[in-house]
């Protein structure tokens, strides 16, 4: 906790225009240090749903329109933001907002800069954004970190901190096959997440096309995310697309296991998400994702790239509700260690490190 007395200011910068997992991220972040104490400013995109979510919270949000990692404009609201609300440490959750709150930061040397990756491949540009004015990073899981180093990042100078979600709170299951009129013995495959091609959907199609026969007839596919909704059909299985669903955790309560088939994932809070349900999830083995999933035990992972691989554990898993159950199980246990309060934790003893090295007198010890 803060040393008596004293209110611990953080201006967070995250420049998304959507809803994705990076956002909630910060969201959950800044309500776990809020409730310990500490006051938190969000600098977001007007408009931003992080935005609206935080005001609905209560947290302190500010909107500022970031068009590139230099928006002049940008750095020149958020310095004066800095200015203004006094900031004891600024803590950028992105790329674009990482060189907006380092030029903002010109002549503020004293205000430590906390910066946030979430992707696994080596940053670009390491010297100018990655150099001495960022005080620490957080990488989201090891394969991030080390991204970071074979970037030119020091390893001295990344904590990793896993991304956390919330303890699901007891609940009924959205009833799927009964608004999407399925037969009750089809097997719901869930993709959770924006439908973008770095998450897997340009594969999609052919995972389903190699499912086994049997597999494939009874499988039905639903997509939870992006903004298409309707019924269709994705290789030669029933799917339907759901679209943006508030309620989440009801969502994929009535999946029966997650199909992750993204190529580049720093963590995957999706699949945290699912395990803590205990819906089984399918991934590749790539990024984050191997530090997150026990294969054959919590989950499934199979070589990168290997679409044939993915359908072949599907089928399996299709027919399999005994593997399913076991899988989903064990998932539910290994999600508690990814829990947000850890995440908030972490974060924090990542701001207590920069500020002893600044002023050894600033924080109490660490519990």
């Amino acid at each position: 906790m803060l040393a008596a007395g004293m209110t611990l200011r953080v201006l967070h910068i995250d420049s998304g225009r959507d809803w994705r997992g990076g956002q909630r991220q910060v969201l959950l972040l800044a309500n776990g240090l809020r409730e310990r104490g500490y006051e938190p400013l969000v600098v977001a995109p007007p408009d931003s749903p992080l935005l609206h979510r935080l005001r609905a919270n209560g947290v302190a949000a500010s909107a500022v329109r970031m068009r590139a990692e230099w928006d002049f404009a940008a750095l020149r609201r958020v310095r004066a933001l800095v200015r203004t609300w006094n900031a004891d440490i600024v803590h950028a959750h992105d790329a674009r907002a990482h060189g907006i709150a380092v030029g903002a930061l010109v002549r503020r040397r004293s205000i430590p800069l906390v910066v946030t990756r979430r992707v696994p491949f080596p940053p670009r540009r390491a010297r100018l954004k990655y150099g001495w004015r960022v005080t620490r990073f957080i990488a989201i899981s090891e394969a991030v970190r080390d991204g970071l180093v074979e970037g030119g990042v020091d390893p001295g100078r990344v904590d990793v901190v896993y991304s956390g979600v919330p303890t699901p709170a007891p609940g009924p299951a959205r009833e799927w096959r009964r608004e999407c009129r399925w037969p009750d013995d089809t097997v719901l495959c869930g993709v959770v997440g924006a439908m973008t091609a770095e998450k897997g959907m340009h594969v999609l199609e052919r995972i389903a096309a190699q499912l086994h026969p049997e597999a494939r007839g009874r499988a039905r596919l639903l997509l939870l995310g992006g903004t298409a909704a309707g019924s269709c059909n994705i290789g030669g299985v029933e799917a339907f697309r759901a679209g943006f669903v508030d309620e989440i955790h009801a969502a994929m309560r009535g999946l029966d296991m997650l199909w992750h088939p993204s190529s580049v994932e720093g963590l995957g809070t999706a699949v945290i998400d699912a395990m803590a349900l205990g819906v089984p999830p399918i991934a590749f083995a790539t990024g984050g994702l191997r530090e997150l999933i026990v294969h054959g035990v919590s989950g499934v992972l199979v070589p990168p790239g290997s679409h044939e691989a993915f359908a072949a554990e599907a089928s399996r898993l299709i027919a399999n509700v005994a593997a399913r159950r076991a899988l989903g199980g064990a998932g539910v246990a290994r999600a508690r260690l990814f829990d947000a309060g850890r995440m908030v934790s972490g974060t924090e003893a990542v701001y207590r490190h920069v500020l002893a090295a600044k002023n050894p007198n600033a924080m109490s010890p660490m519990g």
